[in-house]
């Protein structure tokens, strides 16, 4: 093994504090050539190093003098801002809400159609095996459960009927789309403008009116189900245009801002295609969903009290109590397998919301055509426009000269999405 041979020097003076490294010598193996490295280290001077931090220490204390307190607007504009995340995250926990609830709705109405259903088909086959069964106890067991089992499907189907979980579903999966659509909204806005008060109300408002469109609870909130006019799904406030108003001319001031006479008399020309055809079209589905819907739900318990009280009545001399209650379950079991496993409550709901999706449109064109120079950039509202109706600009740009040039022609209609 080689030997390692190594040697300091320290020098030390007493009148200046210094260090310094005179020689280093390595020696290595026998075997190997020695070589030997001596070098020089620049004498430090501890003076010279507490003056320089002294030097830096004051240059610290004067760029800390020149930190200002915030100004009272940009103490204002922090707070703003933090509202603006407040009203975000609860919008995304509304969107985890909705979501889980409607798939819990969903599964009701499943679970509900199926229990119904078998209670009813084993009521039917209760009352035909009592008719063959002759008089005495076992008719009596027989005809005894199967009238208790129509009885419970029949209260069933007037709560399911009223309710309507497949409705209730398809409710919180659109409250679910649309806090999402208002979480993204609230995510741009943050990141491409500077917050003011405006933008917190109308996120709010928009909150608000979300939550009153689309409830959770059942008891004192829920949606009636079956209303005497049909009309849009209503989820924007109002007045929720005028507050985006006041903040765009606070905002934006240009002169045209990519608007011409000859985009707004496009915009003009969409918005009538809109209301005419998209919007009175969905309205009319909703209206016969919604009359489908309510013969079905009439019948079903209807048909299954039926049943009930002719297996309550049935006997050996009364035929007429068995085919009652064997026909009318029977009966009952289709209506309620339409309605419910075709979810006519949801169809009913998705021609409503359509509706008001279009009806949202509208107000958004009017508005935007009424605004003037605060409104928002013409060419980028034109695209939005496109794109929620499926369409391409020149798609759009030739649907209003159509329009414009055949007044009086069969119209297609403005949405190629729906």
């Amino acid at each position: 093994m080689g030997a390692l041979k190594t040697s300091l020097v320290f020098s030390f003076s007493t009148s200046t504090p210094r260090i310094s490294i005179t020689k280093v010598s390595i020696s290595q193996t026998p075997h190997l050539p020695t070589k030997r490295i001596q070098f020089q280290v620049s004498s430090l001077n501890s003076n010279d190093l507490i003056d320089e931090f002294k030097t830096q220490s004051s240059n610290l204390c004067d760029s800390t003098k020149m930190i200002k307190p915030l100004a009272k607007d940009d103490i204002k504009n922090q707070n703003v801002v933090e509202e603006m995340y407040a009203i975000l995250e609860a919008v995304a926990d509304r969107v985890e809400m909705h979501k889980n609830i409607g798939e819990q709705r969903n599964n009701w109405n499943q679970l509900l159609l199926s229990s119904v259903n078998g209670m009813i088909t084993t009521g039917a086959t209760m009352a035909g095996i009592g008719a063959i069964s002759g008089d005495g106890a076992p008719l009596l067991a027989l005809k005894s459960s199967s009238t208790l089992l129509y009885l419970a499907a029949t209260g069933i189907l007037m709560i399911m009927n009223k309710i309507q979980p497949s409705q209730l579903a398809e409710e919180q999966r659109n409250a679910s789309r649309l806090f999402k659509q208002l979480q993204v909204e609230i995510q741009t806005t943050i990141a491409l403008k500077k917050v003011n008060c405006k933008d917190v109300e109308i996120a709010m408002e928009n909150v608000l009116a979300l939550d009153k469109a689309y409830p959770l609870p059942l008891l004192g909130a829920m949606l009636d189900k079956f209303p005497k006019m049909v009309e849009p799904a209503v989820w924007w406030p109002k007045h929720v245009h005028d507050l985006k108003n006041q903040s765009s001319n606070s905002i934006n001031s240009s002169a045209k801002n990519g608007w011409n006479e000859m985009l707004e008399d496009e915009m003009r020309k969409v918005m009538g295609l809109i209301k005419r055809n998209d919007e009175e079209d969905y309205i009319k589905l909703a209206k016969i969903a919604l009359l489908i819907n309510n013969i079905l739900g009439r019948s079903g318990p209807f048909l299954t009290g039926l049943a009930a009280i002719g297996s309550a009545f049935m006997g050996p001399t009364n035929s007429w109590g068995v085919i009652l209650a064997i026909v009318c379950g029977s009966l009952g079991t289709i209506v309620n397998t339409i309605e419910h496993g075709g979810q006519v409550g949801m169809v009913f709901e998705m021609y409503r919301s359509s509706a008001g999706f279009f009806r949202l449109m509208e107000e958004n064109i009017e508005t935007a055509l009424e605004e003037g120079d605060g409104r928002e950039n013409g060419e980028v509202f034109e695209a939005k426009v496109a794109l929620q109706l499926g369409r391409s600009l020149s798609e759009l740009r030739e649907l209003a000269r159509a329009s414009r040039n055949n007044p009086n022609s069969k119209e297609e209609f403005a949405s190629k999405l729906f």
